[in-house]
């Protein structure tokens, strides 16, 4: 499933992929994965993403049905 609301955090922060990445300590083929919906990210990483965009795991990665 596509991550639009992390990549609209993203964006809404004028951040790159690789500027995310880079904050992250992942590359930028890991954020563009996350947010096509090609990979499922560890517990820390989402933590890390969420601290990097100021958001909460339930804003970036909570499923709504």
């Amino acid at each position: 499933m596509k991550n639009l609301r992390m990549k609209a955090a993203r964006a809404g922060l004028d951040l790159s992929q690789e500027d995310l990445a880079i904050k992250c300590g992942v590359s930028r083929q890991t954020i563009s994965a996350i947010e096509k919906g090609d990979y499922n990210p560890t517990i820390n990483l989402c933590i890390a993403i969420c601290r990097a965009l100021g958001k909460t795991l339930d804003e970036l990665f909570w499923e709504e049905k």
